[in-house]
């Protein structure tokens, strides 16, 4: 008569027996792939030191595996001074401004270049905000300032293809939290 613990025991062997089948396949996937990349295998004979050894693995041969093959550039090159190139965007970070009339009043919209879309130089958002107010002076409130500061940390990280970021003086200041939460708007709705 059989007892459940018979059926428990092959059960536990059957996984156990699993785990070392998938711990083998990934040992042997490693011995593979370690290959990869390395040159032909030496064929027997005379190495270049003449020393008589040979790459077969039998008494006598070098215990040394052949190099790996050098990529002469690209991700996987041997050259660990060589690298993808980084793409640094310069200002100017604006390329214009312009007032428009809205429903909700007076808006300067903002129209960022390229750089200003992508950069993620650290001193980049203060530079910016000069270039906006040299391009137009009256820009200078705290609640335009907040507000081109929340589009620049926010809007053109969920939105970098849009036109233009609008910035309107009626909007009240708030906290950089309220500031976030209305979508950079605070107050009353985008236009």
């Amino acid at each position: 008569m059989s007892t459940g613990l018979d059926n428990a025991g092959a059960g536990a062997a059957a996984r156990a027996r699993g785990r070392w089948r998938t711990a083998a396949g990934v040992l042997a996937a490693a011995v593979v792939l370690s290959a990869c990349g390395t040159t032909d295998p030496v064929e027997p004979g005379p190495s270049a030191s003449g020393s008589g050894t040979t790459g077969s693995g039998a008494p006598g041969s070098s215990a040394t595996s052949p190099s790996p093959t050098p990529y002469s550039s690209g991700p996987y090159s041997s050259n660990p001074t060589q690298s993808v190139p980084t793409i640094v965007y310069r200002p100017p970070y604006i390329e214009r401004t312009e007032w428009t009339d809205t429903a909700v009043g007076p808006s300067l919209s903002v129209f960022p270049t390229t750089s200003g879309r992508y950069t993620t130089q650290p001193d980049a958002m203060t530079a910016a905000w000069v270039e906006v107010l040299a391009l137009d002076p009256s820009a200078d409130t705290p609640g335009m300032r907040a507000q081109f500061d929340c589009h620049w940390r926010f809007a053109r990280l969920v939105e970098p293809e849009k036109p233009s970021w609008n910035l309107e003086p009626g909007r009240p200041v708030v906290a950089e939290e309220d500031m976030v939460g209305a979508g950079c708007n605070p107050g009353f709705a985008e236009e």
